[in-house]
């Protein structure tokens, strides 16, 4: 095993006197063609070029002396220091960091970034990032060939953001640019890259690269990515329909979103949202959300809506089945309207959950129909609510067909 292991990151910026002696005692260095060419690395230490980490954890592990590997930025963060730790490389590893890519790429844009999410994108996880993308209102996208701003944006078409794009940041080829998202794909970028992706309410105001400032960073919090009980004041889920002006059950509604179960990078649409509660209770929890309805009034509402809650929502104008054909792939579906041919559209782009009501057996026995039809299994249940006036007299009374479809 090797004697000794430092990672250093590396930030365009000269090397500390800590790396400077580890790399003066390094018999072998492993890092990317750019990295092997500075001029820091000793000619007489064996060389390997990074490609499959595990294959040079490896040969790492097997060599006797001292080893180096240079990365980008702090290796500790999305880097590969978790790669090299694996217990079955047993390798004792010593870090030194440089600035991440993605505090210098905020540096570049002059803005904080406490409270930023930080996503990877590549082949498998791209269209998450996407829906965090859609549901925050800033994002670090670390990219990757195929997984870059240009298919951020084109999977974000529909929703207006900012794109402070960051190539080979710390080289002498650094560029930083400010684009709209619809701008984005006329442009070919150059990997490596940093994704700073922002929008939302801004203020009066911009940093250094010329943006306004998202409402939500106004104030700062405690805690870094999001204070978990953003957004607003308001405590706890399912909240009366009063707080959205509406008046679906909020019975229905918290055994609907307990089956939704949405969560930060799922996509979920919302069908017949109606008074947007469903809609902005899973944006709440983290998910991005697409409301649909078929009335151009309540759209307003439900924009009106999310926008007083603090959440990110996509609203889509028209009639159901016709208008999902244009929207991104769902993770789960909540539909307010009792129709089987929605529900049979929906089960046909195979989200994971389908969420349902009807008033009637009829009708849910059809929905329930078309569910187990499109491959999914189906849970059945009435409920029955009784609202209370203060002298515990009842005031109002609901029994709802609750169908939840899990797909197979």
């Amino acid at each position: 095993m090797a004697d000794r292991v430092t990672v250093i990151g590396w930030d365009g910026s000269p090397p500390s006197d800590a790396a400077r002696a580890a790399l003066n005692a390094a018999t072998l260095v492993a890092g990317t063609k750019h990295h092997l060419a500075l001029s820091h690395v000793p000619e007489h230490a064996e060389r390997i070029v990074l490609g499959s980490i595990e294959i040079a954890a490896r040969r790492i592990a097997k060599h006797r002396g001292s080893a180096v590997v240079l990365a980008d930025g702090d290796p500790g963060f999305f880097g590969v220091v978790r790669a090299l730790r694996a217990p079955e490389h047993g390798l004792e590893i010593e870090v030194i960091p440089g600035v991440s890519a993605v505090a210098t790429a905020f540096a570049r844009a002059g803005m904080p970034w406490d409270d930023a999410r930080v996503v990877v994108a590549h082949g498998r996880s791209l269209r998450r990032a996407v829906n965090v993308c859609r549901a925050y209102p800033k994002v670090a996208v670390l990219t990757a060939p195929g997984a870059g701003p240009v298919e951020l944006s084109l999977l974000l078409t529909g929703v207006h953001r900012t794109f402070v794009i960051c190539e080979a940041l710390g080289t002498e080829q650094e560029q930083v640019t400010v684009l709209t998202s619809d701008n984005v794909a006329d442009h070919i970028w150059r990997d490596p890259n940093v994704v700073l992706v922002v929008g939302g309410t801004t203020s009066a105001g911009s940093g250094a690269a010329g943006l306004g400032v998202p409402s939500a960073e106004r104030g700062g919090g405690w805690i870094a990515g999001r204070d978990p009980g953003f957004p607003g004041p308001v405590r706890g889920w399912a909240l009366p329909s009063s707080e959205y002006g509406g008046d679906t059950s909020a019975h229905l509604r918290a055994f609907q979103l307990a089956r939704l179960g949405p969560r930060t990078g799922d996509l979920v649409w919302d069908i017949g949202s109606a008074d947007g509660a469903v809609a902005v209770e899973a944006a709440r929890f983290g998910a991005a959300v697409i409301a649909v309805d078929r009335d151009a009034d309540a759209c307003d509402w439900i924009t009106a809506t999310g926008r007083r809650a603090g959440v990110q929502l996509q609203v889509v104008h028209g009639p159901a089945p016709q208008v999902l054909d244009d929207l991104p792939e769902p993770d789960a579906v909540r539909i307010g309207c009792v129709d089987a041919e929605v529900t049979a559209a929906c089960a046909a782009r195979r989200p994971e959950r389908i969420v349902t009501g009807a008033t009637t057996r009829d009708e849910a026995e059809a929905v329930s129909r078309a569910l187990e039809e499109g491959g999914y299994e189906v849970e059945r249940a009435l409920l029955q609510s009784v609202e209370l006036d203060s002298e515990w007299a009842e005031r109002e009374r609901s029994v709802t067909f609750a169908l939840c479809g899990t797909r197979r």
